[in-house]
Parts: C-alpha cells; sequence; structure tokens
C-alpha cells in the first residue's frame, strides 16, 4: 500500500491520459493515482477504464455527472484520500504541462520537512516553455497581484502542481474553500499558509499542453482577480480551520 496518492481531473483529455498513467505508473516511487473525471463526451472515462485493468492496485477513477469545476474535483480527491488514509496527495494536471518525472521532488520536499511543497515556475531554477511572452507576464503579474493582496510568501501563488501532507488537508475545512476555477489553487495556499503551515517552493520546468484543448478562459481570470480580494476580506472575520 502506498502511502502518496496523485490526483488528476480529466475533462476532454483522451488524447492524454494513457500516457500520463503509464508515465506515472513506470516511476520507482509505486504511486497511487486518482482520476477524477467529469463525463468527458471524447471518451476520457474509456481509456482510464482500460487502463484501469493493467493497474488493478493502484490506478483508481471516481466518475461524476459533468464539468463540476477545477477546485470541487480536487476536494473530491482530497475527501477520498482520507478516508483511505494517505499520507502525501498530489495535484497534478493530465496534459503533461507537469512533468511526472518531477513529481519525486515534490513528494521528497514534504518528506524532509514542509507541509505544502509547490511546483513552481517563479523561483530560482523554475522555467516556462512555449508560452507567448504576454501570457508569462498576465502570469506572474497574477502571482505579485495575489501576494500584495494575501501577503503569502510564495512566487508561484497559481501553480497547480502541489503535494500537500495528510495534516494540511485534516486541518483544512475544505468545505470552506469556494473557488472552482484555478483560484482554487490560491485558496488552497493562502488557507494552508493561515493555518500555520510550511510552504516550500520546488523549481519546475511548466511546458504548455501539446494536445487537447487549454481550459483557460476570461471568467477564469476574474474569478483569480476578483475573488481574492473577497478571500483576503473573509479571512479575516472566519479562520479556514476546522473547528
Amino acid at each position: 500500500m502506498s502511502n502518496t496518492l496523485v490526483i488528476i481531473p480529466t475533462y476532454n483529455e483522451a488524447a492524454n491520459i494513457a500516457d500520463m498513467i503509464r508515465a506515472v505508473m513506470d516511476l520507482p516511487e509505486q504511486m497511487h493515482l486518482l482520476i477524477i473525471e467529469d463525463n468527458s463526451p471524447d471518451g476520457t472515462a474509456a481509456v482510464v477504464t482500460e487502463q484501469l485493468s493493467h493497474y488493478p492496485d493502484r490506478l483508481f477513477m471516481v466518475q461524476r455527472s459533468g464539468k463540476l469545476g477545477l477546485g470541487t474535483a480536487y476536494i473530491t480527491g482530497f475527501k477520498w484520500a482520507i478516508e483511505r488514509n494517505y499520507q502525501y496527495i498530489i495535484e497534478m494536471d493530465a496534459d503533461f504541462s507537469h512533468k511526472p518525472e518531477d513529481l519525486p521532488r515534490l513528494l521528497n520536499a514534504c518528506v524532509q520537512g514542509a507541509d505544502v511543497s509547490i511546483g513552481s515556475r517563479y523561483v530560482k531554477g523554475g522555467n516556462v516553455e512555449d508560452w507567448p511572452t504576454n501570457r508569462i507576464l498576465l502570469s506572474k503579474w497574477a502571482s505579485r497581484y495575489v501576494r500584495f493582496i494575501t501577503w503569502i510568501p510564495v512566487q508561484d501563488t497559481t501553480a497547480g502542481f502541489v503535494c500537500y501532507t495528510r495534516p494540511v488537508l485534516e486541518k483544512i475545512d475544505l468545505d470552506k474553500i469556494r473557488f472552482i476555477g484555478y483560484a482554487f489553487q490560491i485558496e488552497m495556499k493562502y488557507a494552508a499558509w493561515k493555518c500555520g503551515f510550511t510552504l516550500r517552493e520546488v523549481p519546475i520546468t511548466f511546458k504548455d499542453r501539446e494536445r487537447g484543448i487549454s481550459k483557460m478562459s476570461k471568467g477564469i481570470f476574474k474569478e483569480a482577480v476578483l475573488g481574492v480580494l473577497k478571500m483576503r476580506w473573509k479571512s479575516m472575520f472566519n479562520s479556514y480551520a476546522r473547528s
């Protein structure tokens, strides 16, 4: 029984998910993998189902009724992991923008003492490949904006490649996490920090997807910009910690 679970939400990732599953399963660390599948019309669930027969003790899938949002997918996965006593829980994307070979480095940062480790594009040694300059600048501006509003000591606040230790997910009241889009990543880091946990950034090279369609939209960006103000205000009066 592995003590580490990788969670990957999927929606229309049939072109990537089989290769991603094999890449994670081939790591020497013998991690387990949970796919949260949101009823993709492109047949992603069928691809995962075929892979389940190859890794019956290490690969799992939760199928949901539709596209319910990134945040709710991860919350579903977190609760699934806590119920099954995993000690390290890692978020990552299905499209290879997060490299499977970086998983052990995120895990090791937590094994060595961090409560949360973050695969970071914007610390020394981090990098972004195949993004246009305007998108890189927008991403960096968003992280600086979040730091300015929240004071959180993290360079890559919107990063989605994150390892949480079990005590973090047990301490945070997951039902108080309100964002469902990419701002979810900001809120989870902020909640962990406000609960007194140690966050450590691990440099990674982020590579834009080669197959499939990006889920980014103006609505997601608006949620992040306006939502951070609301999040900061609410945190002044309400704790993220489970009572």
